[in-house]
């Protein structure tokens, strides 16, 4: 076969691959369209200002419509109740009182994301730093900081070591961003300064104290660090995306415990004795958790069966009693704002 056969060859393989790849996003995307045309109506708060007057949960709405993947909010006292929408979409979203920080992907020929602090109104405030695929993000206490994960490459956590991320602190009022990642990490009193570390989701004890986890190798560690002294320290391994109790005592956080690669339990830490307490959740959970009060926490889980779209947000007690059961359906991100 000659060279200009060849690149005819080449062309038509090319061709039909292209012309394959479209007509499956365009399938595809009709199916989304009925999918959401068929989907009942999801029950709404017209007022989101009278819901914003009282302790609420934040979250990413996941029920199918035209609203999927907006911010709603819906009051503490009735979260399975009906919800008020933002006019945010995000992917991941975390909040506090009057401020919030919004993760959120743009679909194209070439995807681009976008990390937004905004307003009380919703509106955008600060953008954020941004070097890869969003993952985690948190605001301290007091809202002066947030922090951010992202994938710089790879694609998931179940791999340690096999993936890279950035995480960035950054001070809103100056604006002055830190990669944590650069920090000195300490092991049991030694230094580890292997190329493959890793560090990800922060949450923040107060403006310069926080919790988050480190990697190298095939090992995670919770660790304790100190932005003022750029210093990280190992409590304790296996343990991933932590989140600090309101009352600032405990630790929730997930834990492969033997599992398989890709799964994981849900563990709350006390800090003051290390003692760890496994939670009544049996199923593998990927999410950063988040307290729904001093007793309890929530968390993210995909909807068995019905694809990656659907979820809901579960709750179970922190003490490793009862059972979990679903607080918010169809939700994502959950962010308790009290």
């Amino acid at each position: 076969m000659s060279n200009r056969a060849k690149l005819i060859a080449l062309g038509v393989v090319i061709a039909v691959a292209l012309l394959s790849s479209v007509g499956y996003v365009v399938f595809a995307r009709r199916a989304q369209t009925r999918a959401a045309q068929d989907a009942p109506p999801v029950p709404t708060i017209q007022d989101l200002t009278a819901v914003q007057s009282a302790p609420r949960i934040v979250f990413r709405s996941t029920a199918l419509g035209e609203r999927y993947g907006k911010v709603a909010e819906v009051p503490l006292t009735a979260p399975s109740g009906p919800r008020a929408f933002t006019s945010v979409s995000c992917d991941r979203v975390y909040a506090r009182e009057g401020q919030a920080v919004c993760l959120a992907a743009k679909p194209g020929v070439v995807t681009t994301y976008t990390a937004r602090v905004l307003g009380a109104d919703w509106s955008p405030v600060l953008d954020l730093p941004l070097s890869g695929v969003p993952s985690r993000t948190r605001l301290s206490r007091d809202g002066a900081m947030v922090a951010t994960t992202t994938f710089v490459s790879g694609h998931d956590y179940s791999s340690p070591g096999q993936f890279s991320t950035e995480t960035l602190v950054t001070i809103i009022a100056s604006r002055k961003t830190t990669n944590i990642e650069q920090f000195t990490l300490t092991v049991d009193g030694k230094a580890i300064d292997a190329k493959d570390r890793n560090m990800w989701g922060v949450t923040f004890a107060d403006d310069d104290h926080f919790y988050a986890t480190a990697a190298s190798g095939k090992k995670t560690w919770l660790v304790r660090g100190t932005m003022s002294t750029g210093r990280l320290e190992a409590l304790r391994e296996d343990a991933e995306c932590p989140s600090l109790s309101p009352d600032g005592k405990r630790i929730a956080f997930k834990e492969r415990a033997g599992r398989p690669a890709g799964e994981w339990g849900v563990t709350v830490y006390d800090i003051a004795t290390g003692k760890a307490t496994r939670l009544a959740e049996p199923r593998s959970v990927d999410d950063q958790i988040e307290w729904l009060d001093d007793s309890q926490v929530v968390y993210g889980l995909p909807r068995a069966g019905e694809g990656p779209a659907a979820s809901d947000v579960w709750v179970v007690p922190a003490d490793g009693s009862g059972a979990s059961r679903v607080l918010i359906p169809d939700a994502w991100s959950p962010a308790v704002v009290r």
